[in-house]
């Protein structure tokens, strides 16, 4: 899913609280060759706060509504499961690819994503290099797809 705006100069929002994970994905995306522009956010209230574009995340210039969304699950103040849940209540911002990539590989956890609107659901590898695999393919599966559209 992200990967198909690689051409496209569309951001990828990350939500991840744990700082080095972060930087995993983005260096990883890196390694993939992947180079649209990124944007962090640490936890689902700020996943939520840009996606609607509430307060520091007003300025869309600075902060552009995102083309792909990747998402941890387990996270501070808001859950990843909450976040999933907040975009299916609120339709005008449901057009976003979610992608959950997650440590968890709970069955539980998994249906619960797709069932909240999840488009995919990745277990993070313990490789760097299965990671950028993932990514690649995930390239290659998605450079077909059209851009979705923006919310209303």
């Amino acid at each position: 899913m992200l990967i198909f705006l690689v051409n496209r100069n569309l951001t990828i929002l990350i939500a991840e609280d744990n700082e080095n994970e972060a930087i995993l994905v983005k260096h990883a995306l890196g390694m993939a060759k992947i180079t649209n522009p990124i944007q962090m956010v640490q936890d689902g209230q700020e996943a939520i706060d840009y996606l609607s574009g509430n307060g520091q995340f007003a300025n869309r210039r600075r902060f552009p509504f995102p083309s792909v969304l990747m998402l941890d699950l387990k996270m501070p103040r808001r859950s990843g499961f909450e976040v999933l849940a907040w975009l299916r209540e609120h339709p005008q911002y449901s057009v976003i690819p979610s992608i959950v990539l997650s440590n968890s590989s709970q069955p539980e956890d998994i249906r619960l994503a797709y069932e909240r609107g999840a488009n995919s659901y990745i277990v993070k590898p313990q490789d760097l290099n299965d990671l950028v695999r993932i990514f690649r393919d995930t390239y290659e599966y998605w450079k077909w797809c059209e851009k979705p559209p923006m919310p209303s």
